[in-house]
């Protein structure tokens, strides 16, 4: 027996006998006396509260508290936590980083148990278990949060067939060289916007662009040339589902329907009746315009549109699988490109030997192609290294759901346990990791680590079977949009104010403080664009 277990025990026997000694004491002398029954109550009561506590008290906590009983080989361990709250208190911005210092603390860095309310959870902290929960068979559903779950139409997200269009018709390598166009047409559009707000305002938040830009570019890779109000509408609709999104719900912690007490249900059916009302409008227009047949088009609409007949999803799907598109693809681009952009404020000689990189493959003067992004090795490696210091979503997309009962790293693992990898743990490791809190880019130039999925060291989009089917299209969109800003822009913090790398973990990983520009110059022809710098706020 665990020693929490004896001592358990012991106190139980011990409140047991000195109830039974109050309750003798007190009826031999008068046995209708009220404070024997009150002694008594409160021995009984203080007998079921330590019951209890052996209860809730189990390695992993509350929702574990039947694991122990099952006569299997080696056991999890994990943090108790609260009582029936369990690890909840610890899920806040800062999740990531709490979790893997739990982990490291109990020596559970391959494989940790532990409770969110009243559902049991894994983590792996460590590139050989984390291999076997996205790999793996046995993980090969996903737990899904009850306002994901209504704004994707009771759907799962990625459902069948969808994912086999998108990979067709939206992320396969000629659909990414296809919107290349696009790409350059947006980013032009930042560089405008930056330098009108600089001329204007002396200071420019850099999230604010960044997020308008990512969200026109995914807009118009699925929808294509949509009205201006469209637009808007569609980009109002995306930012209230994140925050939906991201906000906590009881429900998706206990099997308690009534427990919407910030009314995140009932929000989510209204949002989901407008996207309806909204998308299917736009699917009624184009089928009625038939622009879909026009040779050229590379929206995902009219690629959808244009399927054979025996192909064609429903209309349902379709408002689906559309919505599913622009919701998914706007965010990560602009947040990873936010922190990538602070790192070239703090480390000025990074910065300064991107560009001269740039200038070296294209000139002073030239203009940026994705064809040029596989010259630009120490581009790419700083992508990597700030993936591995910010993934973007560090804990809470890597949910998994256990189909049936399994062994991981040879721990028993019950049949409907979330899995979950701790991408920012395993990339912060000093045993896996040199020097891991430094930004060192020349870390990728010396060994090539593959960030598509295959090297679990570091995966910041998954990997398996439900690795981000777009991963391919955000990195050329996050490669061309930095060589370009790089390229046009020199970037300086503002004096007296440092940049803040405080974390914040919403939906994604973000800065808690937005960074923000200052204007400087560099030579150009006339009549092209200044220089610019930035700072954090």
């Amino acid at each position: 027996m665990k020693p929490t277990g004896v001592l358990i025990v012991k106190s139980l026997i011990l409140l047991l006998g000195i109830g039974v000694i109050i309750f003798q004491s007190t009826t031999s002398t008068c046995c209708s006396c009220p404070l024997a029954t009150l002694f008594l109550f409160m021995s009984l009561t203080l007998t079921h509260f330590t019951i209890s506590l052996n209860y809730w008290f189990v390695p992993g906590g509350f929702a574990w508290r039947n694991y122990h009983r099952h006569e299997k080989a080696a056991k999890l361990t994990g943090p108790m936590g609260w009582p029936i709250l369990g690890t909840l208190p610890q899920m806040g911005s800062l999740a990531h980083r709490k979790l893997a210092a739990i982990s490291t603390s109990l020596n559970a860095k391959r494989l940790m148990a532990l409770s969110l309310g009243a559902t049991p959870v894994i983590i792996s902290n460590h590139p050989e278990t984390a291999r076997e929960i996205l790999c793996g068979s046995s993980f090969s559903d996903r737990p899904m949060k009850e306002s994901a779950r209504l704004l994707m139409f009771e759907r799962a997200i990625g459902f069948a067939p969808s994912g086999r269009i998108a990979a067709s018709h939206m992320f396969s390598p000629r659909k990414v060289s296809n919107l290349e166009c696009l790409r350059r047409q947006v980013v032009d559009e930042m560089v405008m916007k930056i330098w009108k707000e600089m001329e204007e305002k002396g200071v420019v938040e850099v999230r604010a662009i960044l997020q308008e830009g990512s969200l026109g570019n995914i807009l118009e890779s699925v929808f294509g040339n949509c009205l201006s109000s469209e637009r808007e509408e569609l980009g109002n609709m995306v930012r209230e589902g994140y925050d939906l999104i991201s906000k906590f719900n009881w429900e998706d912690h206990f099997p308690l329907t009534f427990l919407d007490f910030h009314g995140i249900k009932r929000r989510c059916y209204k949002l989901a009746a407008k996207v309806n009302s909204v998308v299917s409008q736009i699917l009624k227009n184009r089928k009625g315009s038939g622009e879909f047949v026009f040779v050229g088009e590379n929206d995902f609409l009219s690629a959808l549109l244009s399927l054979p007949e025996e192909e064609r999803l429903g209309d349902s799907d379709v408002v689906a699988l559309l919505w599913e598109m622009a919701f998914r693809g706007t965010d990560t681009v602009a947040l990873l490109l936010e922190w990538i952009m602070a790192r070239m404020v703090l480390h000025q000689d990074i910065q300064a030997k991107a560009r001269h990189e740039i200038d070296k493959c294209i000139g002073q003067y030239g203009q940026v192609q994705d064809s040029d992004i596989p010259k630009l090795h120490y581009l790419q490696a700083i992508v990597k290294e700030v993936l591995r210091l910010h993934p973007p979503g560090p804990l809470l997309s890597w949910a998994r759901l256990a189909v049936h009962d399994v062994y991981v790293d040879k721990l028993f693992v019950p049949a409907g346990t979330t899995a979950m990898v701790n991408m920012w743990a395993i990339t912060h490791d000093s045993s896996i990791w040199e020097d891991p809190w430094a930004f060192k880019p020349e870390r990728f130039l010396k060994e090539d680590v593959s960030i598509m999925g295959s090297d679990l060291r570091l995966a910041p989009f998954g990997s398996g079977r439900r690795v981000c089917p777009g991963r391919a299209l955000g990195l050329a969109t996050v490669h061309l949009w930095l060589a370009r800003l790089v390229h046009q822009f020199v970037w300086l913090p503002v004096p007296k104010q440092a940049v803040d790398l405080s974390e914040c973990l919403r939906l994604s990983l973000e800065m808690e403080k937005p960074l923000r520009c200052q204007k400087s110059l560099r030579r150009f022809p006339p009549g092209t664009l200044l220089l610019i710098s930035l700072s954090g706020g």
